[in-house]
């Protein structure tokens, strides 16, 4: 295979929803926990998550306007740094000002992963500057779209990236499922149901790539108990 193999691997409730007011319940502080584990069992090398995720996850302190007066800068992939471990942000526009080159994390499945900037080629010079005198890597994934295929490919290439973690929100999970990019799908289930408008679902039509909407079928590998109430479910595409 000429990309990683992708594990969709996500926390939601019973009918679907990976965001909302169940998440902060003390209650299912426990199964919150187990998502954390699994993650870490799988022995991944990265995780990927769209901007908004990130942004919420790993909080970065706020950042002064940068201005760049230098030569332009060339449109290339940037490799700052090998690393045994990747946080692949999905930020096609070049919102993320991050303020070192690796994720800072009290949990040991995020801690300390090296990050890389998953870009379109319409982001402008100072945010590359930026990026580079943080140490953090780039990829650019298309001009003004990403091309999740190409992605995936120089993750693989450039990175040695084989297992590969998609963890949100559902945007980008739902651009990955409409791409047929999910080989394996892995749900924590919390025992609530999340009536809230706002809340997102696991999938959504997707921004980038494909916008077709059509089904995708997937085949129960495994189910196990967690916690009395909860349930780990792992669906794999063949």
């Amino acid at each position: 295979m000429d990309r990683p193999y992708i594990i969709c691997h996500m926390v939601m409730s019973l009918d679907g929803k990976v965001t909302g007011d169940f998440l902060g319940k003390s209650e299912y502080g426990k199964f919150i926990e187990d998502y954390y584990r699994i993650h870490r069992e799988y022995g991944a090398d990265g995780f990927l998550c769209g901007r908004v995720t990130m942004e919420g996850s790993f909080p970065q302190p706020p950042v002064s306007p940068h201005k760049y007066d230098g030569p332009p800068i060339a449109r290339e992939d940037y490799i700052a740094h090998k690393a045994a471990f990747y946080a692949v942000a999905v930020d096609p526009k070049g919102k993320l000002w991050w303020n070192g080159r690796a994720i800072s994390d009290p949990d040991e499945g995020y801690d300390g992963a090296h990050i890389i900037e998953v870009l379109t080629e319409s982001v402008p010079d100072a945010f590359l500057a930026h990026l580079r005198d943080k140490g953090v890597s780039y990829i650019f994934g298309g001009k003004t779209e990403l091309e999740l295929a190409l992605v995936l490919k120089k993750l693989k290439n450039l990175f040695s990236i084989e297992k590969l973690l998609l963890e949100g929100g559902g945007n980008v999970n739902g651009s990955f499922l409409q791409e047929e990019l999910i080989d394996e799908i892995s749900l924590v289930v919390i025992p609530a149901a999340e009536c809230s408008e706002n809340a997102i679902p696991l999938f959504k039509t997707g921004k980038y790539g494909a916008k077709t909407a059509s089904a995708k079928s997937f085949h129960l590998k495994e189910a196990k108990r967690l916690n009395d109430d909860g349930l780990w479910l792992i669906y794999s595409k063949n």
